[in-house]
């Protein structure tokens, strides 16, 4: 199972995470987010660029509604292998920017129409990420009915999110999808918003691989 964790905001908690068992890191460019990474200098760039290629660990930028142009100069700045389209943005919108760089669709779920909404994105080159629905862009820190992943019927994986804890270890593992890829981590295992707790989420890693 893959592990992607999510809103990372500080370079000293970037650069302890890559030392763990983990496949994705991501930051956010929304400035209206509580973890948006803001402007970082090019030291800083570079180190975390550094730091997340020697340890294999692919670098994902999240956006929301942002023109494709700033996008892609973000994808270059940063050395992004993969973008997260998190708002409003149409599927002509992905398909172009999926052009250029394999995107991770987000789709906030609360029922089955929600899930149809994947038919609209039909050989996407990437990977769906199931969220709860809330009330602003980004997570809401709660789950949604799980179950609603067996009306999943598309040919793209799909990553899950929405308040996933520490306690949910087994109840991830007895998920059976064809298409599953993994998790997608964030703000039940922060410390602070933007920090996240190191030692909890390598516990949870190591439960998700059953060690």
């Amino acid at each position: 199972m893959k592990v992607k964790v999510c809103g990372m905001k500080y370079t000293d908690n970037i650069t302890d995470l890559t030392e763990l068992s983990i496949d994705m890191m991501g930051m956010i460019f929304y400035p209206q987010s509580p973890r948006y990474i803001g402007k970082l200098s090019a030291p800083e760039i570079n180190a975390i660029i550094e730091y997340t290629t020697n340890n294999g660990i692919d670098r994902v930028g999240v956006f929301v509604n942002e023109e494709i142009e700033t996008v892609l100069e973000i994808v270059d700045k940063y050395a992004l292998d993969w973008v997260q389209i998190h708002g409003d943005e149409s599927p002509q919108y992905v398909r172009e920017l999926n052009k250029r760089i394999p995107v991770i669709r987000a789709l906030s779920i609360f029922g089955q129409e929600d899930i149809e909404k994947t038919n609209d994105y039909k050989g996407l080159f990437g990977y769906f990420l199931f969220d709860t629905k809330a009330g602003s862009y980004g997570g809401s820190g709660k789950k949604f009915d799980w179950s609603l992943l067996d009306l999943y019927k598309g040919a793209t994986p799909f990553l899950l999110s929405g308040g996933i804890s520490a306690d949910d270890a087994e109840e991830i593992l007895r998920i059976d999808h064809p298409k599953f890829y993994g998790v997608d981590l964030n703000s039940r295992f922060e410390a602070e918003v933007g920090k996240k707790d190191i030692t909890q989420l390598k516990k949870f890693i190591k439960k998700l691989a059953n060690e």
